[in-house]
C-alpha cells in the first residue's frame, strides 16, 4: 500500500539521522546517558558476563548502531515489525536520557523538553502501530490457530473415511 511506503520512511528519518549522531558524538551523547546506564547497569553489572558492555559510550554506539540499522530496515520495508520493535526499545531509554523535563527547574527550558518528550511519545506510539501492522495478512496466530482447525476437520474426515472403508471389507 501506498501509504505504507510512504509513513515507513518518514517514520524510521529521524530514528537513521539520531543514530548517526550518537555515532559521530558517542562521548557527548554517553556523558548525558551516564546517570541512566549507573542507575540500572551499576545494579547488575557483577552477575553480567564480561562479553556484555556495561560502559555507557559503548551502550550509546550499540543504540546509535540500532537506529541505523532497524531505521533503515523500517524505511526500505524490510522486516519492518522487527525493526519498529527494536526501534521502540530504543526509544524509551533515550527519552528518558534526553528529555527528563521533571528534573529541569527553567520554565521555558521545562516545557521545551516537555515538548520533546511527547514528541518521543507519539513516534512510540507510531513504532507500536508498525510493530503490529500485519499489511493486511492474518496475523500468525490466526494463522496457526486456523491450520489447527484445518488439520483437526481433515483428521476427522480421514477417520470417517476409514471407519467406511472398514465396514465395507467386513
Amino acid at each position: 500500500m501506498l501509504i505504507r511506503r510512504l509513513a515507513r520512511p518518514l517514520l524510521a528519518a529521524v530514528f537513521i539521522y539520531g543514530g548517526i549522531g550518537a555515532l559521530r558524538d558517542a562521548e557527548g551523547h554517553a556523558k548525558a546517558a551516564r546517570p541512566l546506564v549507573d542507575k540500572t547497569v551499576g545494579n547488575v553489572q557483577d552477575s553480567l558476563p564480561d562479553e556484555v558492555p556495561t560502559d555507557a559510550e559503548t551502550l550509546v554506539r550499540l543504540d546509535g548502531a540500532v537506529k541505523i540499522g532497524a531505521g533503515t530496515l523500517l524505511a526500505l520495508g524490510k522486516a519492518p515489525r522487527l525493526a519498529a520493535l527494536l526501534l521502540a526499545g530504543s526509544v524509551v531509554p533515550t527519552t528518558l536520557v534526553g528529555h527528563a523535563f521533571w528534573e529541569i527547574d527553567d520554565p521555558q527550558e521545562r516545557s521545551a523538553q516537555q515538548t520533546q518528550f511527547l514528541k518521543n511519545l507519539g513516534l512510540l506510539g507510531g513504532l507500536l502501530i508498525a510493530a503490529v501492522d500485519t499489511e493486511g495478512k492474518p496475523s500468525v496466530t490466526y494463522r496457526a490457530r486456523h491450520g489447527a482447525h484445518v488439520v483437526a476437520e481433515q483428521t476427522q474426515q480421514g477417520v470417517k473415511v476409514a471407519k467406511k472403508t472398514a465396514r465395507k471389507r467386513r
